[in-house]
């Protein structure tokens, strides 16, 4: 009779559980190093090791573009928990995309954790970060190969 009891109460306490609002986090990123004020500055946050860190064809992925001379720091609010990594590009002539001169990158890049950049682009967990409610701050600071 006890266990009979004890079953509503738990089945109530899970409905509460599923309409509880998902805490999110605001994630501030302040970028360093700017070539120049000219162009946008193009973020990608994903989830996705596979789409990084050209995220272009990550369906989920939050892509924000800010003018460069507004990019001291670019704030992304509402994330979710879970894991996450931050590709930075700066687009300086504004055509939406990273360009490249012989396989090297002509624009700047950047990335969450500021990993070391040696043949190609950093893996997801080099740059990765873990989302739980608390909001974070990360500098970036942008390098430039050309």
């Amino acid at each position: 009779m006890a266990i009979l009891a004890i079953l509503p109460f738990s089945s109530a306490g899970a409905n509460q559980a599923a309409l509880a609002p998902v805490v999110t986090a605001t994630l501030d990123i302040s970028i360093s190093n700017l070539r120049s004020k000219k162009g946008d500055v193009l973020v990608c946050l994903s989830s996705n090791p596979k789409y990084f860190p050209d995220c272009s064809k990550d369906k989920e992925a939050r892509k924000i573009k800010v003018a460069a001379s507004d990019a001291d720091i670019v704030q992304i609010m509402n994330v979710r928990p879970g894991t996450y990594a931050v590709a930075l590009v700066h687009d300086e002539n504004s055509n939406g995309k990273m360009d490249l001169r012989l396989f090297l990158p002509r624009e700047g890049f950047g990335f969450t954790r500021n990993p070391k950049i040696g043949m190609g682009p950093p893996k997801f967990k080099s740059a990765q970060f873990t989302v739980e409610g608390k909001d974070l701050n990360y500098a970036v600071k942008m390098k430039y190969i050309l």
